[in-house]
């Protein structure tokens, strides 16, 4: 613990400190929380909401982390676990939780860090408790403030899990799915069959724990896809060839088939017409067989080899062998059954499934290297194009890279167009392994994260600016720096309010490389030069919620719009997530403010699935999405 937050600040003397608690019982005083001794607790009356409040004793404290003990009893009374954080420089304006969510049910350290802010007074407050007691409470500054610059950007608040979130997804309802491994902390020494998950509500800002044992799969690093009907297929990892499914609409859980080979690590990607391809994935089961091709029916839910579909023209040349060399494929559905490989390997390929799969060439990256642990996004599907960035030549112990390229794909089989990407083909403004990304409403991409030599559970050389690249004038633009590292096991979620939802890390047991949290980062393009809400544009009806391709939507919306575009809901884990994908739609003005658009009519650009309807004005501030499903027009081939 005392190695993490040297990362986040210096302890706080509290030779001056004040407690307030709102209520004790008796022997167990407040002021216990700060006597130095691990024997003695504080213990709350019982009623709702208790909280402590800290007055440090003097201002001008930035205060960045708190850190609380509980009671140090047999069983599990009096644990704090629902709460929330709250900042003051004056004992009156509390404004809005800089943290808050749900702590893990054991009486070890609990710990909360968030972006440092002035302050002199730091709340904590239990909810929906009957009591709860603090053993010893922390507070940790920073010896600076990083300053505030809209126009960049805003981070925060923190929500805090009761796990080490290292996978997630979005689901319809716009609620977030989180999960890590056997245990909330660790992933080694599995016993298999089970995974800790979470469950984050946006919008009520509510925080819960499952374990799924039902499906008898630890999904610790799987391949992660949304099926052509809506499932979210979780395949492989430390039960390596488990398959599970989980209704995004419904929240349940239920088993799949196995899968043919034992993987761990690979990428798995759906299909024009619903069905899911996966390939590689030698860091679980083996790598003396190579991890070919297999396809996915959710109809019949089974599983077929495609032989043809060979994984050894997209290894790359990592210098510990197979077992990291076919993982995390940059996989794209496209046309016609087919998926272009863009990634990580140097060597790009298209894969086709029809007659048991086959592989073609499709030529290398320009002069890149191999890019394990980099990104690739496809920004614009109409026009086939694709940002890739970051990444390293090996897995581990290796130096990461600032290159970046556009690829521009067309019919399948053809050799696609690749461009330098970046001003002066100068690439990012940092160099990036393990980094995480999202593609935004409007076009832009957001690129946060990662480290300048690749090493697992290691938190040096790491990059806490994110970038923010504009496809119109080919450049990447630095945003808001940040105070949370988010390397290895790190990932970002687009969340349906046009915000990013970045976290995790680590999962290593008894490591300082543990985040048990996540971030949301606010774009510059939802506030105003002095940190305001931008007003936002709204859909206020929509004509359906399903369709299929081809078909026409017409919307009303307030107030009238300049642009919109679809993002479809996706997973992510290990820097992958071949789901996301962003459509911009042709608006056709009804009237002042009643649009319609068709989706284009085809499953290769419009994949199956969820998706989120995003509406900007003419400004460029997107609305809260609406959540529709779209088909193909014939479901699996």
């Amino acid at each position: 613990m005392n190695q993490l937050l040297r990362k986040y600040g210096v302890l706080i003397d509290r030779t001056d400190w004040t407690v307030t608690c709102t209520c004790e019982k008796d022997g167990h005083k407040c002021s216990n929380t700060i006597d130095g001794s691990n024997n003695t607790f504080w213990a709350s009356c019982d009623h709702d909401s208790p909280s402590i409040t800290v007055d440090l004793g003097r201002p001008a404290y930035h205060v960045s982390a708190v850190v609380m003990l509980p009671p140090q009893l047999d069983g599990q009374e009096g644990l704090f676990l629902h709460h929330k954080v709250f900042l003051s420089e004056n004992n009156h304006n509390w404004g809005e939780p800089v943290a808050y969510g749900l702590w893990p049910r054991e009486p070890k350290e609990k710990l909360s860090t968030f972006e440092p802010k002035p302050a002199r007074y730091v709340r904590l407050v239990a909810e929906s408790q009957a009591w709860v007691g603090i053993s010893e409470l922390n507070v940790y500054a920073t010896p600076y403030a990083i300053p505030p610059d809209p126009t960049r950007g805003i981070w925060g608040p923190t929500i805090d899990f009761p796990i080490v979130p290292v996978a997630g997804a979005t689901e319809a309802s716009g609620m977030i799915i989180l999960w890590s491994s056997w245990a909330p902390d660790l992933y080694f020494s599995s016993p298999g069959g089970q995974t800790a998950t979470s469950q984050w509500h946006p919008f009520q800002h509510t925080v819960s724990k499952r374990t799924i044992s039902d499906t008898h799969h630890d999904m610790f690093c799987p391949g992660i896809s949304v099926d052509g009907t809506g499932m979210l297929l979780v395949t492989g990892g430390n039960d390596a060839e488990e398959t599970s499914l989980y209704n995004i609409t419904s929240g349940k859980w239920d088993t799949g088939p196995k899968m043919h080979f034992r993987r761990g690590y690979q990428s798995s990607v759906t299909l024009s017409d619903g069905r899911v391809f996966t390939i590689g994935g030698s860091w679980n089961g083996g790598s003396v067989t190579p991890k070919d091709g297999e396809i996915y029916d959710p109809i019949a839910r089974t599983w077929a080899k495609l032989p043809g579909a060979r994984v050894d023209p997209m290894l790359t040349d990592d210098m510990e062998g197979r077992w990291r060399s076919d993982n995390h494929g940059w996989l794209f559905g496209w046309k016609n059954l087919s998926i272009f490989q863009a990634g990580p390997s140097i060597a790009m390929h298209w894969y086709y499934v029809t007659d048991g799969g086959n592989v073609t060439d499709a030529g290398p990256r320009l002069h890149d290297q191999d890019s394990m642990s980099g990104n690739a996004v496809m920004f614009d599907a109409v026009a086939g194009k694709i940002l890739t960035f970051g990444g390293a030549p090996d897995y581990e112990m290796s130096y990461a890279t600032n290159h970046a390229h556009i690829i521009t794909i067309g019919d399948p089989g053809t050799i696609p167009k690749v461009e330098v990407a970046g001003q002066n083909g100068g690439g990012m403004h940092s160099a990036r392994a393990f980094g995480t990304s999202v593609i935004l409403p409007d076009g832009t991409v957001f690129i946060t994260g990662g480290q300048g030599y690749s090493l697992a559970f290691n938190e040096q050389n790491t990059m806490l600016t994110p970038e923010l690249y504009f496809p119109h004038n080919n450049t990447f633009v630095q945003l808001q720096t940040n105070n949370i590292i988010r390397v290895y096991h790190s990932w970002s979620l687009l969340l349906p309010d046009a915000t990013v939802l970045n976290g995790g890390g680590g999962l290593c047991g008894n490591c300082s490389a543990n985040h048990y949290d996540a971030q949301v980062f606010t774009p510059p393009y939802l506030l105003t030069s002095s940190g305001q809400p931008r007003t936002r544009p709204e859909i206020l009806t929509i004509s359906r919620e399903t369709a299929t391709i081809g078909d026409e939507i017409f919307i009303r919306t307030r107030p009238k719009i300049g642009s919109a575009s679809l993002v479809r809901l996706g997973g992510a884990t290990h820097t992958v997530n071949t789901d996301q994908r962003r459509v911009p739609l042709l608006l056709k003005r009804v009237t002042r403010t009643e649009y319609g658009f068709t989706i284009p009519n085809d499953s290769g650009i419009v994949t199956p699935g969820y998706w989120m309807l995003f509406v900007m004005d003419a400004e460029g501030v997107p609305s809260v999405a609406k959540v529709i499903f779209i088909s193909a027009r014939i479901l699996i081939y």
